[in-house]
């Protein structure tokens, strides 16, 4: 399937042994100069064939530091360090159809990187071992720290002026749906069914999936969810405080306008927004998602007690090693918040009468070094990326990627992860119900 027709324009892509790959389709405006902190506007079409044959620049982000361990993990490619700009708002596609009309399920993934790094062309992510399962891989950038979740009265008030709700922040989850809504209307024409759309991502990417289901502007348009080590992270950060953050980095930055703050440099922003990111680092983020009356109407726990989280199955879990994780409580049994999160998670879906989200841990300590089952480690195993990794995985990392892989297309394919030739996975009804992932 070299090309095919989206409601913008054709659109050819590369074709691969079994798939085809489409980098780089543009799902909204360039949010830039006016567009600066305001909601993504649908992207204008165009004439001819857009050709999706590279990878877009990554959402503005510092990049990590050179030779620090997630630099060396996940970042040391130069291949996929495309440059940084605010024209970021791409996705990419793999599908193995041969043509629209195949209903294959769609599994659409947000990146992690604590709301302030990160993107989805990541080495770790690709979907050719999806593609091999029989579904189609998105994966989509969307905008981060202060460009995408600053607050301000300035902006609130311009968009209440607009005769829009009187709301700011929550722009790069603003990204993410409408990187959906576009997904949902265009996927078919890649071989997808846009009503079987699986939502997963990890860290930051699955508080994301967390915000989507809770939200009610994708209702319809989730037909499953898949979070990983992103449970017991989110707090609830209101418009009001927000906003305050906003007042300080708008006096940071010396800027006394609306006007002023959008002709700001990414180094006079990161430099205002510095103080505000190290106040509670790193037990909670400065730019996350606001409960805003509009993306999110109540904070989280509320949102789930009440029964107002999307009705729909789950997948969600943590590593051995995971973030908070302290070496010597892990010996005493403890842990770590991110596994009582997705624990309390797991029991507020029993308590609710929905049915039971399936829980796992990965406790694999992946050779190489002493780093252990650590956070973002099980990236590498559920994309089928390891020999992409410098860590000299063996035979059995091979069958427990294979596996996890089985496992989460499977959910993806029908809601269950079970199947043909897999060990029995127990919906979670207690903490005893977990899938323990190792060699």
């Amino acid at each position: 399937m070299k090309q095919v027709r989206t409601s913008k324009g054709m659109i050819s892509g590369t074709e691969r042994e079994g798939y085809t790959v489409f980098r780089g389709i543009p799902y909204a405006k360039p949010p830039v100069g006016a567009l600066r902190w305001r909601a993504p506007e649908e992207t204008d079409g165009w004439e001819g064939v857009y050709h999706a044959d590279a990878f877009s620049n990554r959402s503005l982000q510092d990049n990590p530091e050179p030779g620090g361990f997630f630099d060396k993990e996940f970042y040391d490619e130069p291949f996929y360090q495309t440059p940084v700009s605010e024209d970021s708002l791409y996705l990419n596609i793999w599908t193995p159809a041969a043509g629209p009309g195949e209903d294959l399920p769609v599994a659409f993934w947000i990146h992690g990187g604590a709301f302030m790094g990160g993107f989805g062309h990541e080495k770790e992510f690709d979907g050719e071992g999806y593609c091999k399962r029989g579904v189609i891989l998105v994966t989509v950038n969307y905008r981060l720290g202060p460009i995408g979740f600053l607050a301000h009265p300035w902006l609130t008030e311009e968009s209440r002026a607009a005769g829009l709700p009187a709301v700011s922040g929550n722009y790069g989850i603003l990204d993410q749906i409408a990187a959906l809504k576009w997904v949902c209307e265009n996927i078919s024409a890649f071989g997808g069914d846009p009503k079987n759309i699986t939502v997963f991502g990890q860290s930051a990417g699955g508080m994301s999936v967390q915000t989507l289901v809770s939200s009610d502007l994708t209702r319809g348009m989730i037909a499953r969810a898949i979070i990983q080590s992103g449970l017991g992270l989110s707090y609830d950060h209101t418009l009001a405080k927000a906003e305050q953050e906003g007042v300080e980095f708008a006096r940071n930055a010396g800027v006394h306008s609306l006007e002023e703050m959008r002709q700001l440099s990414f180094e006079q922003i990161m430099a205002a927004a510095g103080p505000i990111i190290m106040k509670g680092f790193p037990l909670e983020l400065a730019y996350t998602p606001v409960i805003d009356g509009v993306v999110l109407k109540d904070g989280y726990n509320a949102i789930m007690e009440q029964g107002r989280t999307h009705d729909i199955p789950y997948i969600a879990g943590s590593t051995m090693n995971d973030l908070a994780v302290d070496p010597q409580e892990l010996a005493k049994g403890n842990r770590g918040k991110v596994y009582k999160g997705t624990l309390d998670w797991c029991r507020a879906l029993t308590d609710n009468g929905r049915a039971p989200g399936y829980r796992y841990y990965f406790t694999r300590r992946l050779p190489g070094d002493d780093a252990g089952a650590f956070h973002s480690s099980e990236l590498w195993y559920t994309f089928g990326t390891l020999s992409r990794c410098w860590r000299p995985m063996t035979g059995a990392d091979a069958e427990l990627s294979d596996r996890m892989m089985d496992y989460w297309t499977n959910f993806m394919k029908t809601g269950d992860p079970n199947g043909a030739g897999l060990p029995r996975w127990e919906g979670c009804r207690s903490e005893a119900d977990v899938m323990v992932f190792d060699v």
